[in-house]
């Protein structure tokens, strides 16, 4: 239940829709932003280091890099 509890609690309530995620393959940091192909099947897991961000602009402060797709 524990891993359940890490995922997709937050930001998204307080209008913070900027996914960043560490892909599993790579263990590079990737955000995503709505509409981006795979943006609603990303999943966030705080446990794993993954988080909401509120703008683009800080993900990238923040070392992440844009989705390509």
């Amino acid at each position: 239940m524990a891993g359940f509890v890490g995922l997709e609690v937050g930001p998204p309530l307080v209008g913070c829709s900027v996914k960043a995620n560490i892909s599993f393959n790579s263990g590079e940091k990737i955000y995503h932003v709505p509409g981006q192909k795979y943006y609603w099947q990303t999943r966030i897991n705080w446990l794993k280091g993954e988080r909401w961000f509120c703008s683009e602009i800080a993900a990238r402060q923040a070392g992440w890099r844009k989705s390509g797709v």
